[in-house]
């Protein structure tokens, strides 16, 4: 169990360096970070160009650059904005629960629809139920996140008027990005859950088990859904890194304040010690989360200990 822990962190160490190696990078990918900070150049001279770039740092080496800028990353330090003229930790920490309470919610409601529906599918082979499940998993997969959130906004807000079109504020503005987030995951979990509760109810041990007397709903809870959320719980740690990566485009759609539409605005603004500043925090939840996952395996797996 030790050594398996001390891999899955340098693994997940590995990870974030790379991650602050490419966040970094935003820096050079339109050349010199000098002009694309001071956009059109009016009015200055060479040598306020020069001044402004020592300023910042940037007639430096860039592995200069970068380790003095991961340095003071790890100490929770990723320097100012430049469009809001405050520190670019404190501008997130605003931001971050707006989107945790949006991804969190999404994963809760996708985890709630998809493992019941995806056992009764799998218990009730060829039966309406599953069919639905399917029909429901083949248009949750098919149907883009952004017209899912503007199919909403048209119908539910514009036509019906039944709930907010955008903003955060109480459970009803919560509903719609809820809905947009989670519908792919419910679609894709609910194949996940389906096809592993197929695969373990086959299996000799369940055969065993009720040959035993056990009941149909201890057999199924206690024997086959366990090892069948194994392959789920990998989709789960997937799938919050999704939600995070979808909140860029579903928090743009419903003007939600969070860290995705803070993204968004970064890059447009050409606002790059925030756009760093965002990726990096989105890689270490997504790296944190996968580590969660991982070790979960360890409680309903003992082979993982073991190996």
């Amino acid at each position: 169990m030790l050594q398996y822990t001390i891999r899955r962190l340098l693994q997940a160490i590995i990870v974030l360096i790379g991650v602050t190696i490419v966040a970094f990078g935003v820096n050079f990918l339109a050349g010199d970070p000098t002009y694309t900070l001071l956009g059109e150049i009016r009015g200055m001279t060479e040598q306020d160009i020069q001044d402004f770039r020592h300023r910042m740092g940037f007639d430096r080496p860039v592995p200069v650059q970068y380790f003095e800028w991961l340095s003071n990353a790890v100490q929770g330090d990723f320097g100012k904005s430049y469009r809001y003229k405050d520190d670019n930790m404190k501008i997130i920490m605003e931001r971050l629960p707006a989107t945790m309470q949006l991804a969190l919610t999404s994963l809760a409601l996708s985890l709630v629809i998809s493992i019941p529906l995806g056992i009764i599918a799998a218990t009730k082979r060829n039966s309406f139920w599953d069919r639905f499940s399917m029909v429901i998993a083949l248009v949750g997969q098919s149907v883009p996140s952004f017209w899912m959130g503007l199919m909403l906004i048209m119908i539910v807000s514009v036509q019906l008027r039944l709930l907010p079109v955008s903003g955060r504020g109480g459970f009803e503005n919560l509903i719609l990005p809820v809905i947009t987030m989670s519908f792919f995951s419910i679609a894709r979990n609910t194949r996940m859950v389906r096809s592993s509760m197929l695969e373990v109810l086959n299996e000799d041990y369940i055969r065993t088990a009720r040959s035993k007397g056990l009941t149909s709903r201890s057999v199924l809870i206690k024997h086959a859904l366990r090892n069948a959320l194994i392959p789920v719980i990998t989709l789960i740690g997937l799938d919050f890194g999704g939600l995070l990566g979808g909140a860029l485009i579903v928090e743009t759609i419903f003007a939600w304040p969070g860290m995705g539409m803070l993204t968004v605005k970064a890059i447009y603004g050409k606002d790059l010690p925030l756009v760093q500043a965002c990726v990096t925090l989105f890689a270490l939840i997504f790296v944190f989360a996968n580590l969660i996952v991982d070790f979960t395996y360890t409680f309903l797996d003992p082979r993982v200990r073991l190996n």
